[in-house]
């Protein structure tokens, strides 16, 4: 893996990271509502930057870059849910199984080899989140469902990238996500607005702008790298969940809740390492 590729990930994770704590600033907010702000703007200003770049709007392959769009919202939903529902780190550890599907859908999608011994290490992740979500009682059980439900879409978008790598510009593919969110998730919110105040305006166009980021260079490592080493670095996201939910949300675990996140970390080394043999 390049070290450009390594740096982009990296970056993609702390935009992320930034993005996660404002959607936790806003619980009075729907998610679906702050989605399609999100979107709006990214909209905007993805199609203002193809503009510049004279780069044409609608790609080459517009059935897999609609399926990216539609598969990526559902993966967007879903986690934005689960941030506004559960402990920033807990929503943050369950959403980064993205890895591990990326990883599963590799082999059917992409054709990319996983060994044997990697499910293994698949195991001991999927075992970190169901011990997460039974010593922890703030979350769930449909909680827990949701938020793997991010994870699985995640990988399946992962995996979408990287089937057009060499046929789609970065900003064309980043460009079809909220070409599809936005209209679903403008519809969806008629039937439950909540009219944002004050301070609400600023979280949420910063949403906007965290996101924009965080969604080219992941677009840039995936567009560079092999799927599931680079897949792997967003395991730096959950460090990040865990200092910024103590910081900003007085959130704290119990042990048991913590070794569970040792596990989805450790699973998702393991196999990054593994991969890099």
């Amino acid at each position: 893996m390049s070290p450009k590729s390594v740096q982009h990930m990296l970056l993609a994770g702390l935009f992320f990271a930034f993005m996660n704590v404002t959607v936790k600033f806003l619980p009075h907010i729907p998610a679906i509502e702050i989605i399609f702000f999100r979107s709006v703007f990214s909209f905007v200003f993805t199609y203002i930057m193809l503009k510049r770049a004279r780069i044409p709007l609608f790609g080459n392959n517009k059935t897999i870059l609609v399926i990216r769009g539609a598969v990526g919202s559902v993966g967007l939903i879903t986690f934005f849910y689960t941030l506004q529902k559960i402990p920033l780190a807990s929503a943050v550890t369950i959403q980064y199984m993205a890895p591990i599907f990326t990883s599963v859908l590799g082999i059917f999608i992409v054709k990319e080899r996983v060994k044997p011994i990697q499910f293994l290490y698949f195991a001991i992740a999927f075992a970190g989140v169901l011990i997460i979500e039974g010593f922890d009682p703030r979350i769930e059980p449909i909680y827990l469902a949701i938020g793997v439900t991010s994870a699985l879409f995640s990988g399946l978008a992962y995996n979408v990238i990287r089937k057009i790598k060499n046929t789609e510009h970065p900003l064309v593919i980043v460009f079809y996500f909220p070409l599809i969110t936005t209209p679903v998730a403008g519809l969806i919110s008629i039937f439950g607005w909540v009219q944002p105040q004050g301070w609400d305006w600023f979280l949420l166009l910063s949403i906007g702008v965290f996101t924009q980021f965080a969604q080219y260079f992941m677009t840039m490592a995936y567009q560079n790298a092999n799927l599931s080493k680079v897949a792997s670095l967003t395991y730096v996201g959950i460090i990040y969940a865990l200092v910024f939910g103590y910081v900003f949300f007085d959130e704290t675990y119990n042990l048991i809740t913590y070794t569970g996140m040792l596990l989805v970390l450790s699973g998702v080394i393991l196999n990054v390492r593994f991969s890099g043999k």
